[in-house]
């Protein structure tokens, strides 16, 4: 489906003024597009170690927004001019307030990247997303159901696989495992298929705690099995205290 867009010249000191205008005249979504430098709290969300340096501020912003092709679009620009117009008189420096139209098509960003994530091995183990079926000869091979949805872990890089080949070496029935930037929970559930007796994972991303109970699930793995963490391991001391000191076997950081 297409969708007809409509993208709004301002400045960025009214950026939020008319966010509020829009949504209230029933606009249910918007995309702002600025060059204001992040703040010290917005670094600390990131989860990056190094933030590329962004262009200089030159107090423009960009707010763009989208209409159904069938909808009442006149009467909705109309009413948005008549916002943009209201604010102006209140001395608030809007800038240029030109409206640029344009279509775009409707895509579905969340799931389109699975067309390129299909089955693979890393040795003997069979990783598989949920979206796949096992093939008849995989039946007596490890198999991992993977589905990261919003999570970071398809499996595939390099690194991931590297840490599963250690993990087939060194698990045991004994082995306590700390996944620390678990993700999708991909490597916490090869150790406990493996036999490990239990795993705790820490993430930043709160995306991971509910992908890894939809994993442990679609793998047969008791959610009692592995404990999730959500916070920086790094430098909270009461996320520190809750992993626990001297008690793991195995940790795996990728």
């Amino acid at each position: 489906m297409k969708w007809n867009k409509y993208t709004l010249t301002t400045t960025a000191e009214a950026e939020d003024m008319i966010s509020s205008m829009m949504m209230e005249a029933g606009i249910e979504g918007i995309e702002i597009e600025d060059k204001v430098p992040l703040s010290e709290s917005d670094k600390s969300q990131m989860f990056v170690d190094i933030l590329p340096e962004g262009p200089a501020d030159d107090g423009v912003a960009k707010i763009s927004f989208y209409l159904e092709p069938d909808a009442d679009n006149a009467a909705m620009l109309k009413a948005v001019e008549e916002g943009l117009e209201e604010i102006r008189s209140w001395g608030i420096n809007i800038g240029a307030a030109t409206i640029e139209a344009s279509q775009t098509e409707d895509k579905d960003w969340i799931n389109n990247w699975k067309q390129y994530f299909h089955q693979f091995y890393v040795d003997d183990i069979l990783i598989i997303p949920s979206w796949e079926e096992v093939k008849p000869e995989d039946k007596d091979k490890m198999i991992i159901h993977i589905d990261p949805g919003t999570a970071f872990g398809t499996g595939m890089h390099e690194t991931t696989q590297l840490c599963m080949r250690q993990l087939k070496k060194y698990v045991n029935k004994d082995t306590q495992i700390l996944d620390v930037g678990t993700g999708s929970g991909i490597l916490s559930i090869a150790a406990l298929k493996l036999g490990a007796a239990h795993a705790v994972g820490t993430d930043l991303d709160p995306c991971a705690i509910s992908a890894v109970k939809e994993n442990l699930e679609a793998n047969a793995v008791p959610v009692t099995d592995m404990n999730m963490i959500l916070g920086n391991i790094i430098d909270d001391k009461t996320i520190q205290d809750e992993v626990g000191y001297e008690k793991y076997d195995i940790v795996v950081a990728n």
